[in-house]
């Protein structure tokens, strides 16, 4: 999320000057291009219910995709890392790590330029079998607001489109508390049919850091 090529601002162009102060920051990422951000706080409830299911579907998806415990009050880090992808284009990879009781779980991420003015693509896991479509805006509040708009699955070099019944509908909100001084988050992620599947809500706080010279890539993201 550098400053100078912020995927996420590139996605929102005007619409990011309706961004709270503190989320601009946020969004447009540390002013050295090879910096990282940082964050650290607490889920008040986080995972999913349908954990013997996805454990199911690990072996075809891979690793870093599937959150299979669910707990209150778990412990997390995120961190981001700018690059760039193989035209040029800004791109952001982003590990997380929820600290469960029963074991800590790893969901990692890379936002890309997506097709149009407004839009990315989301590509989930280690080995990226997922992709979503997602919409970026700002909502009333000064939120980062990202709403997926369909769901692919990598076969090979083939993307397939999931019909509705077959895929999962994603939004996130990422805004700042002024009053307690911290960033805030929820995300969930919905079937048609067996509903929520995945959600977590909480606070951190956020700090960008330097880094070594030259451009991350997905691989090197850790938390």
């Amino acid at each position: 999320m550098t400053g100078r090529g912020s995927v996420l601002l590139a996605a929102l162009g005007e619409r990011a000057r309706r961004l709270s102060p503190e989320m601009l920051a946020y969004v447009s990422g540390p002013p050295d291009p090879s910096g990282w951000g940082v964050g650290r706080g607490e889920f008040e409830i986080a995972g999913s219910r349908f954990g013997p299911l996805l454990r199911l579907a690990r072996p075809i998806l891979g690793p870093g995709m599937l959150v299979t415990r669910r707990e209150r009050r778990v412990p997390f880090t995120v961190v981001d890392r700018p690059w760039s992808s193989g035209d040029g284009e800004p791109a952001l990879a982003t590990g997380r790590v929820f600290g469960f009781r029963g074991g800590s779980q790893r969901f990692i991420d890379v936002l890309l330029t997506g097709p149009e003015p407004g839009a990315l693509r989301n590509v989930l896991g280690a080995r990226g079998r997922v992709e979503l479509l997602l919409d970026c805006g700002v909502d009333a509040e000064g939120r980062l607001i990202l709403r997926s708009r369909s769901m692919r699955l990598r076969i090979g070099r083939r993307r397939l489109r999931l019909p509705r019944l077959l895929g999962i509908a994603a939004e996130s909100a990422t805004g700042f508390d002024a009053e307690r001084q911290c960033y805030t988050i929820s995300a969930r992620a919905r079937h048609p049919v067996l509903g929520t599947v995945l959600e977590y809500r909480g606070d951190f706080a956020y700090e960008h850091l330097p880094g070594p010279a030259g451009c991350h890539s997905p691989e090197q993201t850790a938390a």
